[in-house]
């Protein structure tokens, strides 16, 4: 089930937009790139942690700023176009 739960401001929009889009690319990094190459493997993994850090961080304080209805078997998601929150839930 998707439900309308908010919307966010295009500057909040842009800031989740270029950390799932950092997060993608490292994805992609990660998906070629082999444990051979020690400092850029562990750089990888830094940074995917950082992201993820970051990322989770932002949904935690726009559902605290928003007041986002949740659930605990759901997920929050971004229409980037719109700027609007969904929740899904199975």
């Amino acid at each position: 089930m998707k439900k309308l739960v908010g919307k966010v401001t295009e500057e909040e929009r842009n800031e989740i937009q270029a950390l799932f889009e950092r997060r993608n690319g490292l994805r992609e990094l990660a998906q070629v790139l082999t444990a051979d190459n020690d400092e850029l493997y562990n750089r990888l993994v830094n940074d995917m942690g950082e992201n993820t850090t970051l990322f989770q961080g932002w949904w935690n304080r726009m559902s605290k700023k928003y007041n986002w209805e949740g659930t605990e078997d759901g997920h929050w998601e971004i229409d980037f176009k719109s700027c609007e929150i969904y929740l899904l839930t199975p």
